[in-house]
């Protein structure tokens, strides 16, 4: 199993945070790897909330399907997705106040399990090397500049 982290302090309250990253209509705006959504249950995001789309790493595109399993509005939440071959990822957001609520501090995790076990756990890594965590950081940085720039 794969497993990239990433943090990033954002100059926005935890609320326009949230609102930001839970909203998938947004994917595209911050998201580095996002192609594309194709589906997204409807009304504020809670456990049981699904999701339909596709990423891209080195071109290659691949859907995956979310499932919300853990939603503490508006402070943690974790996603399970299924990809291709029974490939299978977890994502968590952690969001914390700072400096009397002004900023965020936004702590990312994913970890993502290669289809076919330890052969295509070496396959994955040898293809995509540190790209998970270079597309982490891109993300979180666009992230911060979309953010700050309505402030």
């Amino acid at each position: 199993m794969t497993e990239v982290v990433a943090s990033i302090e954002i100059g926005a309250p935890v609320e326009e945070v949230w609102d930001a990253i839970m909203n998938p209509q947004r994917l595209a705006e911050w998201v580095s790897v996002h192609r594309a959504l194709h589906s997204a249950t409807g009304g504020a995001p809670r456990e049981g909330y699904e999701m339909d789309q596709t990423l891209a790493l080195r071109g290659a595109p691949f859907r995956v399907h979310w499932k919300l399993v853990r939603c503490d509005t508006p402070t943690h939440a974790e996603w399970h997705g299924r990809g291709p071959a029974r490939s299978r990822a977890e994502t968590e957001y952690r969001l914390r106040a700072l400096d009397g609520g002004g900023r965020t501090r936004f702590d990312y995790r994913n970890q993502f399990k290669a289809p076919l076990g330890p052969f295509g756990a070496v396959a994955s890594r040898a293809l995509v090397g540190g790209l998970p965590q270079r597309e982490a950081d891109a993300s979180l940085a666009r992230l911060k500049s979309l953010l700050e720039a309505s402030h």
